[in-house]
């Protein structure tokens, strides 16, 4: 969001950078040196002036240019030296705003890197200088970039772990010229003694790269210059922070850097912070070696009780690797199982609905086809006895969900009357059981003998009976006629009863023909649609069939083509049909139903 009142001088020059060419802009870029030093340091108006330049995108146009190649920008370095100090001044001190995440979290870090790059290019162009006055002036304008730079870590000392931790940092601390090594250990020097916490917040490895190149710069550099910076350096490090004295001390990668460093030549210019650092390194002896000790001793502790720890867990580890795959796969299997079943219910469910729609769809064909074949005086005959079948059907269901429902609110007095009649049976049984048991135990008196006179007294009941039923007498002439007439009968009877079952297998023959035509003129296609010979295989054999059917088409035909009053009144009557009008084209239409005379 811009300002509202805006410096015009902004507003002409963001103007003039937006309508000019992409190689204008460079130098157009340059006049906001003019506009910041014309204005008050610290001043309300300066911030106010910095506003407008972020707001108006100016920045970002600087950024852009820095990125750009220095062979295509008018001015060549001149003119990139500028502006990084015009990129600085303007980022010290601004107030974003609104856009501060951006401010901070973009543009800020990719300034500070593209300094750093501007430093790298410097530093190869003035390695490959030949003339001394061009090293002069590229190590001039390196010098301006590295000043640019440390005024913006000094305004936003968040970006010097950034710094510290870029590549092109390291590269640049590791050349071998001395006036380019001695201008990037003096900007190191003045960044720690900003803030020389963030080399602590730097990964280890970076760490140990600036700490190797600082005592290699010491130790084997000739040039005084660099060995006294180098010196200040690591006497500002191991004061200001123990860790990095410690691991001077007694780190493997600096075993011997005591003994190095006592005998380098003492110069005047940093013979006493050398001497300084010499003794922050070697302490006393006694001292040394308690502290060696001590942590011998804690290391062995720390070993015993490591591999203690480590032998109770590798124990533990089976059992615990155990009951973890158990679980893993238990909650696998019912994962898998959850899984199928929901995979199961979801496709018996599609399939259900696929069946309904198919029924669905079959039944309205069925029924399509239906209204094509029937003839439309049986329309009205095959709809009712579609509504009865599916009341038929609707009726069965009902009933059976009835009955089941009964069932199963009769099902208490139903099991209590089961075992009521199991345990009947079982006392049945039990009763029966001992009643034979009794009867065998019972002793056996045999059969009562009859006496002579008991003998004489049935013996005279049994004449009596006889004298009283007399049998009745019939001659041989009377049961031989009687046999001859029973004989006729069953001939006469099963005479019948073969013409009989030949009527019947006659009929049966007939209702299975019949049905074979109705299926056959059900499934048969439309007249439309008919080809060839196939309509002459539906045509009657017999003829007062074929004059029937005459007879019907030509009554339908009259009734169709009838005027709406004679519908009227001949609603409930038949049309009478000339039997000229039946034999018109009799032979030619009913073929089939002709016999040969």
């Amino acid at each position: 969001m811009k300002p509202t009142s805006t410096d015009p001088r902004i507003l002409s020059l963001a103007a003039e950078v937006a309508k000019s060419p992409e190689q204008n802009v460079p130098v157009i870029l340059l006049k906001l040196k003019e506009i910041i030093n014309s204005t008050p340091l610290g001043s309300a108006e300066l911030k106010k002036i910095k506003r407008d330049i972020y707001c108006y995108d100016l920045i970002r146009y600087c950024l852009l240019v820095l990125s750009q190649d220095c062979s295509r920008i008018q001015g060549g370095w001149t003119t990139i030296s500028q502006l990084t100090q015009i990129l600085s001044h303007c980022c010290v001190g601004l107030e974003p705003g609104e856009d501060g995440e951006e401010f901070y979290k973009e543009l800020l870090p990719s300034a500070a890197e593209n300094f750093l790059v501007l430093g790298r290019r410097l530093q190869t162009c003035f390695i490959n200088a030949a003339k001394g006055e061009e090293k002069d002036k590229l190590l001039h304008f390196f010098q301006i970039v590295t000043d640019s730079l440390f005024w913006l870590l000094g305004g936003h000392i968040q970006l010097i772990q950034n710094v510290l931790q870029s590549d092109h940092f390291l590269h640049l601390l590791q050349t071998d010229n001395v006036q380019i090594g001695a201008t990037v250990m003096t900007l190191l020097q003045n960044i720690l003694q900003i803030n020389s916490g963030d080399l602590l917040k730097i990964e280890g490895k970076t760490l140990h790269s600036i700490l190797d190149e600082i005592l290699f710069k010491l130790l084997s550099t000739p040039s005084p210059v660099i060995r006294s910076i180098a010196t200040k350096l690591l006497l500002v490090l191991a004061e200001s922070h123990q860790e990095i004295l410690i691991l001077l001390r007694l780190s493997a990668c600096y075993k011997g850097l005591t003994s190095l460093l006592n005998k380098q030549e003492t110069m005047t210019e940093f013979s006493r912070e050398l001497r300084q650092l010499v003794d922050l390194l070697t302490p006393k002896i006694h001292q040394e070696v308690e502290e060696q000790k001590l942590h011998k001793a804690a290391c062995l502790i720390q070993a015993y009780w490591k591999g203690f720890q480590t032998r109770k867990r590798l124990k533990k580890l089976p059992s615990a690797v155990i009951a973890l795959q158990r679980n893993f796969r238990s909650k696998r299997t019912k994962t898998l199982l959850e899984l199928n079943r929901q995979k199961e219910e979801e496709d018996l469910r599609l399939n259900l609905q696929l069946q309904r729609q198919r029924a669905m769809r079959l039944s309205r064909e069925s029924r399509l086809s239906m209204l094509e074949i029937v003839h439309p005086g049986q329309v009205e005959k095959y709809n009712r006895e579609m509504e009865e079948k599916s009341a038929l059907i609707i009726q069965k269901h009902w009933r059976g969900y009835r009955e089941r429902k009964n069932f199963r609110q009769q099902r208490p007095s139903l099991t209590e009357y089961k075992a009521a009649v199991t345990l009947q049976r079982a006392v049945l049984k039990f009763l029966a059981k001992c009643r034979k048991k009794n009867n065998l135990v019972t002793s056996w008196h045999g059969l009562q003998e009859l006496s002579d006179a008991r003998r004489v007294e049935l013996k005279q009941q049994v004449d009596d009976y006889v004298r009283r039923h007399p049998g009745s007498e019939m001659s041989d002439v009377a049961s031989r006629e009687l046999h001859a007439q029973t004989q006729e009968r069953l001939q006469h009877y099963f005479m019948g009863r073969a013409i009989e079952e030949r009527a019947q297998q006659h009929r049966e023959a007939l209702m299975a023909q019949i049905s074979t035509n109705i299926e056959q003129l059900m499934k048969a296609p439309s007249l439309k649609e008919a080809e060839g010979k196939e309509p002459e295989h539906f045509l009657s054999r017999s003829r007062p069939v074929a004059a029937k059917a005459k007879q019907a088409h030509l009554t339908t035909l009259k009734h169709i083509q009838a005027p709406w009053w004679k519908k009227l009144e001949e609603s409930g009557d038949e049309i009478d049909v000339p039997k000229d009008e039946l034999s018109i084209e009799l032979g030619t239409l009913f073929i089939g139903g002709t016999k040969p005379p």
